[in-house]
């Protein structure tokens, strides 16, 4: 019993060297958002507007895609607080998502958080992200309004709710979708490649159809309509994504599914010429490359998708087990639906700053916009380095303005501005599988350049990437996954 004496001497001597002050303290239990007692009653109705002299302008931008991110990379959060507004935390490195469909590059290796390339948004007291999307814009006023982004799939999820946030100056990089050209059965049937989810469903879909046809019970017909994968679309991820699954199929899926090896094939369909934009000879060496490796390469017009099946313009029906759409893209609803000039095709127009006509304090950069006819201006192409490079642009345009005295609203009238925002095309690449990549330097379709194609350009296609993944984080797990699948295979793991 001396074990309690010793413990009631401790107790007590701890509650007589506590302060009197704190003798009396309860934990509070802190009140959640998502309680009942939280919704019932009133809920904050967002960010108001900043006052000048107390606090910094607010920038609320827009979209997590390669612009946005860029711009605000480069912002000078000295200048500004930064307010950022998506439906993911995340911007994803593009030009390497058709890698992660078949194992040769991790989902993370591609996904770089936003938190990372602005630190200010977690750290400073007015800066934010928001997960959320942007349903409508409210100039005169300078707000917009958001609706929260919630799990939805599930019966217990929580509703969405709306709120307000006020903007001295906006950035609206809100990306574009793809195009299905009115299809019926596309949204309903088929893949995108534009997301990390799209990249992980067609993943799931294609292990998944490997494993159930090599199942008893299977007759011939089902196993080869489920190992068939089609891609519709000859642009570069079309190509890429092809050349990645002719890649999976020749190393890995013959080592490791032999009994259904002979059953699975890719076809890529395509309207016109596969990479339309290359130069001709680069064009030619994809198509032969492409067709040693066991792609079937068809010229049609989809017509129709159903369930299990699609329907060229011809007639021909082509099953498949696994559809990915690659065909371009065009302006999304929420880009439609604003009240603001259009450029041709229907992205939001801007001059040559990048700045939105008639409305004060709006900017749009990326996908979502392009030059107005007034402007005698081309509307540039849907490219991740176009994004970059106006969201470079223009966050040295915000940090000037804000530098001479316009950072808040309706202040930025009279500030001048630098030379306009030029493009200059650096080139375009793509890898076609088996160690083979085109590399094109040509500033444009009729220009004369350097053109490569082969293994060296694919050792220069994959150097150019990988020094312009954003964060030394990621170039780790990119150089690593690469030395791994080279050295042990994809992971073809279905988790």
């Amino acid at each position: 019993m001396s074990w309690l004496k010793l413990f009631s001497r401790f107790t007590s001597s701890a509650w007589k060297a506590t302060p009197p002050s704190l003798r009396s303290f309860k934990p509070v239990q802190p009140s959640s958002p998502f309680s009942s007692s939280a919704i019932a009653g009133p809920s904050p109705v967002g960010l108001p507007p900043t006052t000048p002299g107390k606090e910094k302008p607010r920038l609320v931008v827009l979209g997590t895609g390669w612009a946005g991110c860029r711009l605000m990379k480069g912002i000078d959060t000295s200048l500004y607080d930064v307010v950022c507004i998506s439906p993911r935390n995340h911007m994803v490195f593009t030009p390497l998502l058709a890698s992660t469909c078949v194992g040769t590059l991790e989902f993370r290796s591609v996904a770089e958080p936003v938190g990372r390339i602005q630190p200010s948004i977690s750290t400073a007291p007015g800066s934010y992200f928001y997960l959320a999307r942007c349903k409508s814009i409210d100039s005169d006023n300078h707000t917009v309004e958001c609706e929260t982004v919630t799990d939805g799939t599930r019966e217990d999820a929580l509703k969405p709710w709306n709120f307000n946030v006020a903007y001295d100056k906006l950035v609206i990089g809100a990306g574009a979708e793809a195009l299905t050209f009115g299809i019926e059965g596309v949204k309903e049937h088929a893949i995108f490649l534009r997301e990390v989810h799209h990249a992980q469903e067609i993943r799931r879909k294609l292990l998944l159809n490997l494993m159930l046809s090599d199942v008893p019970g299977i007759s011939v017909e089902e196993k080869k309509r489920l190992l068939h994968c089609v891609v519709v679309g000859g642009g570069p991820t079309g190509v890429e994504f092809s050349g990645e699954l002719s890649d999976f199929i020749i190393k890995d899926v013959t080592e490791r599914y032999t009994h259904v090896k002979d059953y699975i094939r890719v076809t890529l369909i395509e309207a016109n010429e596969i990479l339309s934009s290359f130069d001709v000879r680069l064009r030619q060496y994809a198509t032969n490359q492409l067709t040693k490796s066991g792609v079937r390469l068809v010229r049609g017009i989809v017509k129709h998708v159903q369930p299990q099946s699609l329907i060229l313009d011809d007639g021909t029906e082509v099953p498949f087990g696994l559809l990915v759409w690659s065909t371009g893209v065009g302006p999304s609803p929420f880009v439609k639906s604003l009240q603001f000039p259009k450029s041709p095709g229907g992205r939001i127009g801007v001059d040559e700053y990048l700045r939105v006509p008639s409305v004060p304090d709006v900017f749009s950069v990326g996908d979502c916009c392009g030059f107005l006819e007034s402007t005698g201006r081309s509307v540039l192409p849907a490219l991740a380095q176009v994004a970059e490079r106006q969201g470079k642009f223009l966050a040295g345009q915000l940090n000037q303005i804000a530098r001479a005295g316009g950072g808040y609203a309706n202040c930025a009238g009279e500030i001048e501005l630098g030379p306009p925002f030029h493009y200059r095309h650096l080139g375009s690449m793509a890898t076609v599988g088996r160690y083979k990549a085109l590399v094109d330097l040509r500033q444009s379709k009729e220009a004369k350049g350097l053109s490569l194609a082969g293994f060296v350009s694919w050792f220069v296609w994959r150097s150019a990437y990988l020094t312009r993944v954003i964060s030394w984080r990621n170039r780790f797990y990119v150089a690593i996954n690469w030395l791994t699948t080279l050295v042990f295979g994809r992971d073809i793991s279905k988790i």
